[in-house]
C-alpha cells in the first residue's frame, strides 16, 4: 500500500511533444504491469516517497493502517516541509545498515527522513533541513513517549520536527507516477527532466531569496532610519571653535558609514547583500560613540559589537548573563541600559520583527535574519550567542544565509524540499542497529538508555 499525496518537482506532461506524449502512453499501457512488479524494497519505497511523503510497505500495513497513513500524509502536506517518512519491515528488502542512505539517494530530495524498520524508528536529515543531532533527539523523544506506537511516534515526530525544518514540501507539478516506475519512460526524459528540475528549483531559489530580501528591507530601513535620526540630532558642527580634526574625522567616518548604508540597501539583490549594509551602520554607530567620548574628554572606546539586544542601541558596553525561553544562560554584549535592566531582573529591551506569527525577537524570526545579524554581530560569535533559538538552530545546520556566501551549503547550494539527486552528506545517513531492540539506534544511543535524545549537555 502506498500513500501519495503531492509529487516532486519535475516535468509535467504538458510541456512535451505530442508525438513524445502518445510514445510515453504506449510505452505506459504496454510496460505498467510488469513495472509495478519489478519494484520491491527500497526502490519501491523511493518511488512512492517521490511522489508523496509517506510510504507503507504492504507488509507493515497491519500495524499502521492506510487511515493513519492519509492522515499522516495529510499532516505533512499541510505543513509544506520536506519530511518523508517510510515504514517498511525488518527485512533483506531494506538493509538496516544502508536503507536510510538508499532511501536518500533515490529519492534525492534535500529534506528529513524517517524510517520506522520493523521495531526500530530514525530519523535522518540532510543539514540544510535540519541539523541531524536534532532529527536523531526529536525521533529518540517520540519514540520514548509512544513505546512500539508507529502512529503515535510518527505523529509525534512529524510535530516535533515541522517547526525546525527549514524549507518546502514537494511540489504537486511532477512526473507521473507511473512514468517514475517505467525505465523506458524515464529514460527517454531523464535530460528534459533534470534540466527542468534545475530550472524550477533554481526559481523556486530566486522567489524565495527575493521574499527574504523583502521581510529583510523593511527591518533594514528601520535600522538606516534610526541611524540617520541620530545624525540629526547630533549638535555637533565640524566648524566650530571647539572642534578638532580627529572629532571631524569621527563625524565624517558616521557620515560616509550613513550613505554606504543606504547606497548598499538601494543596490541589494539578495539577502546576503544585506549583510554589509548592518555591518556599516555598526561602523557609524562606533564612530558616533568615538566622537561623543572625545567631545566629553572620556577615554575612548573599547570596539566592542553593537547590543544584542537591539544594535540600534549602539555599541556594548560589556557582556552579561543571559538566557532565552527555555534555553540555556550564555553571556552576550549589552548596552548600558540592557546591563541595567537585567541587573535589576528585568526584561530588556529586545529588537523584535514582524512574522506570520507576530511580532518576535529578531532570533526567533527564522533564518531570513541571519546576514542582517551577522553584519552586526560576526557569523563567528553568532552561532554561540544564539543557541537555542530559531536563528541560532538555522546557522548550526549550516542552512542560514550566513553560514556560506552565496547561500545554503551542501549540496552544492540546493536548498531543502529541493533535488539534489545523490549530492548529499552521507555521513548524515548512518544505520540501523540490525540486532533488534526495539528501537536502538545503530551507532546514535538507544531509546531505552536515552542516547537518542542525549542533548552532549545542554
Amino acid at each position: 500500500m502506498r500513500t501519495v499525496s503531492r509529487r516532486i518537482p519535475g516535468i509535467a506532461p504538458a510541456v512535451l511533444p505530442a508525438a513524445l506524449v502518445a510514445l510515453l502512453l504506449g510505452l505506459l499501457l504496454a510496460l505498467a504491469g510488469p513495472a509495478s512488479a519489478a519494484g520491491s524494497g527500497v526502490d519501491q519505497a523511493a518511488a512512492a516517497l517521490k511522489q508523496g511523503q509517506v510510504y507503507v510497505d504492504p507488509a507493515m500495513t497491519g500495524r499502521f493502517s492506510e487511515a493513519q497513513a492519509a492522515a499522516l500524509t495529510k499532516k505533512i502536506e499541510q505543513a509544506d516541509k520536506p519530511i518523508f517518512v517510510a515504514v517498511v519491515p525488518a527485512d533483506d528488502s531494506y538493509p538496516a545498515r544502508t536503507v536510510a542512505q538508499d532511501l536518500r539517494t533515490k529519492v534525492g530530495i534535500v529534506g528529513v527522513y524517517a524510517i520506522w524498520r520493523g521495531d526500530q524508528f530514525r530519523a535522518f536529515a540532510d543539514r540544510q533541513a535540519l541539523a541531524p543531532a536534532a532529527a536523531d533527539r526529536i525521533a529518540g523523544a517520540a519514540a520514548r513517549s509512544h513505546p512500539g506506537d508507529i502512529d503515535g511516534t510518527l505523529n509525534d515526530f512529524v510535530s516535533q520536527a515541522e517547526p525546525q525544518t527549514k524549507g518546502h514540501g514537494v511540489g504537486s507539478d511532477g512526473v507521473s507516477a507511473a512514468a517514475i516506475a517505467v525505465p523506458l519512460a524515464l529514460l527517454a526524459l531523464a535530460g528534459a527532466g533534470t534540466f527542468l528540475l534545475f530550472r524550477r528549483s533554481k526559481r523556486r531559489k530566486l522567489d524565495r531569496q527575493r521574499a527574504e530580501l523583502a521581510q529583510l528591507r523593511t527591518v533594514v530601513d528601520e535600522d538606516i532610519t534610526a541611524f540617520g535620526e541620530e545624525l540629526d540630532r547630533l549638535e555637533f558642527s565640524p566648524g566650530a571653535a571647539d572642534a578638532d580634526d580627529d572629532q571631524r574625522a569621527d563625524y565624517s567616518r558616521a557620515l560616509d558609514a550613513y550613505e554606504r548604508a543606504k547606497q548598499t540597501m538601494d543596490a541589494a539583490k539578495r539577502p546576503e547583500d544585506v549583510r554589509p549594509v548592518t555591518e556599516a551602520l555598526a561602523d557609524g554607530r562606533f564612530s558616533l560613540a568615538t566622537l561623543a567620548a572625545r567631545r566629553e574628554h572620556r577615554a575612548l572606546p573599547e570596539r566592542r559589537v553593537p547590543c544584542f539586544f537591539d544594535p540600534r542601541h549602539g555599541p556594548s558596553v560589556q557582556d552579561a548573563q543571559w538566557a532565552p525561553a527555555g534555553g540555556a544562560p550564555r553571556s552576550v554584549p549589552v548596552c548600558a541600559a540592557d546591563a541595567a535592566r537585567l541587573a535589576d531582573g528585568r526584561d530588556p529591551d529586545v529588537r523584535t520583527v514582524q512574522t506570520e506569527h507576530g511580532s518576535q525577537p529578531y532570533w526567533n524570526a527564522g533564518p531570513a535574519y541571519s546576514p542582517w545579524a551577522g553584519g552586526y554581530f560576526g557569523s563567528g560569535i553568532l552561532p554561540g550567542l544564539l543557541v537555542g533559538t530559531v536563528l541560532g538552530s538555522a546557522m548550526s545546520s549550516g542552512s542560514a544565509w550566513a553560514a556560506t556566501p552565496g547561500g545554503f551549503d551542501g549540496s552544492n547550494g540546493v536548498d531543502p524540499g529541493d533535488y539534489s539527486g545523490a549530492d548529499f552528506n552521507s555521513s548524515d545517513f548512518g544505520g540501523f542497529d540490525d540486532q533488534g531492540g526495539g528501537g536502538d539506534f545503530g551507532g546514535g544511543g538507544d531509546f531505552g538508555g536515552g542516547g537518542g535524545g542525549d542533548f552532549g549537555g545542554f
